[in-house]
């Protein structure tokens, strides 16, 4: 694939950061406690590695990534015994990378981290606002380093303001930036996602303007510095609902699955578990009357249109909740196939994989990972499709430090100073 970073290099902690190259990229840990996103990072960099970038890992030699040791109960039955270093999760954020082992308080350390960053394009960090400065790694020192530079800062806040020198993770981030506060059932408690989602949205939004920066630096030659955050993307999501408040002064409340300005739009329970239903307009309205057997609901002027709808949205979901509760799950798709409706079951992840759909967009990917007993891992495969260039998961994520040596030679160490680096704890 056509490779729209030519370097790249990310400086971030313990936990996770990373960086881009076309032909190297880089990502560097600390010692040193994440300011956030502890997904974020990571799962920016692998979008970009699966695209083609070459993606340095920069771990401390001392562990690693943290998220290497975050198994699940009975997930060392799929990891050989002497593979103690790794995790599904680890798996899930760090395909397609490379790893070099560098400890970023010694000094040497971070002479080889301004060496990395003079070939790359990118660097991406997730330090707490100020820390990158006080180890001598700030943007400015990058680009004395390397004048078109351009680092892509992630963390809990932002680099600015009274929050800037807090921590903050993902559910944190979801949180403060009101996610949670519309999360959940109407009477019930606030919900947090399944997923780390507010760390995969700050990441997506990042990858993104991480392309964009480089492709202004195409026109401009100028690098910059970008700083995103995981309570200015939670923020940014809020939407329909946050534009309510700050135009109408309407607090935002839980809907559960349901909508605070469609109905019908939310899930149903049918005899044996649950399906969901979105009418967005009154062709749609009518089309679901039709094949629930109930047409009369069209002419009730309790439903005529969507604003009466939302008006009686109580007195309608009583009626389709004892509807949808006499059919299977199974019959109620059968009987909305070739409908147009939208709808669709809440499935278990056994049946989301298994989903034809899922099989044939090729949602599930084995390559090879030593560390696994089989020798193979099956992932997770990319959501976006090209007609011409092709993103490829060419490999499972390195082991700490696995291929130190070999971008130390390529930065013009010799064997014995790569030994020597060694014996003094800087890689």
């Amino acid at each position: 694939m056509y490779r729209l970073l030519r370097k790249t290099s990310q400086f971030g902690s313990r936990s996770n950061a990373q960086a881009i190259q076309s032909r190297r990229a880089s990502h560097t840990e600390s010692c040193q406690k994440a300011g956030g996103a502890l997904k974020g990072g990571p799962f920016c960099t692998q979008i970009l590695a699966d695209y083609g970038a070459d993606v340095i890992k920069v771990e401390h030699p001392d562990g690693g990534d943290d998220t290497r040791i975050w198994r699940e109960s009975g997930e060392e039955k799929f990891w050989k015994s002497d593979c103690t270093n790794t995790s599904l999760y680890f798996n899930t954020i760090n395909r397609n990378k490379r790893s070099i082992s560098l400890n970023l308080k010694h000094e040497k350390g971070r002479d080889i981290a301004i060496e990395l960053a003079k070939k790359a394009d990118v660097v991406v960090e997730n330090f707490i606002p100020g820390k990158l400065e006080k180890l001598g790694l700030g943007f400015e020192a990058l680009k004395k380093a390397n004048p078109s530079i351009i680092l892509a800062s992630i963390s809990g806040y932002g680099g600015s303001g009274p929050y800037a020198q807090r921590a903050g993770y993902d559910v944190i981030g979801a949180a403060e930036g009101g996610l949670l506060h519309i999360t959940g059932e109407a009477d019930g408690p606030p919900t947090k996602p399944g997923v780390g989602l507010m760390d995969m949205c700050t990441g997506l939004y990042l990858h993104g303007a991480i392309l964009s920066a480089l492709f202004s630096r195409e026109k401009t030659g100028l690098g910059q510095h970008i700083d995103t955050s995981l309570f200015e993307t939670t923020v940014s999501i809020m939407c329909n609902v946050g534009m309510s408040w700050i135009n109408l002064g309407k607090e935002a409340q839980r809907w559960g699955t349901g909508h605070p300005s469609i109905v019908p739009y939310e899930a149903f329970r049918t005899k044996d578990s649950y399906l969901v239903v979105g009418a967005v307009n009154d062709k749609q309205f009518k089309n679901l009357c039709t094949r629930i057997g109930s047409s009369e609901l069209v002419e009730d002027f309790r439903f005529i249109d969507n604003k009466s709808r939302v008006q009686n949205r109580h007195e309608l979901k009583q009626i389709l909740d004892e509807t949808f509760a006499t059919k299977t799950t199974e019959d109620w798709e059968n009987i909305f196939e070739g409908s147009g409706m939208p709808y669709g079951p809440i499935n278990s992840l056994e049946k989301v994989f298994s989903h034809p759909q899922a099989v044939a967009r090729k949602m599930v990917e084995t390559i090879k990972n030593p560390a696994s007993i089989s020798g193979d891992i099956q992932v997770i495969g990319m959501p976006v499709k090209f007609s011409h260039t092709k993103p490829t998961i060419r490999e499972g994520p390195p082991a700490l430090g696995q291929h130190t040596e070999d971008i130390l030679v390529d930065l013009g160490f010799s064997a014995k100073k790569v030994s020597d680096l060694r014996h003094e704890g800087v890689v």
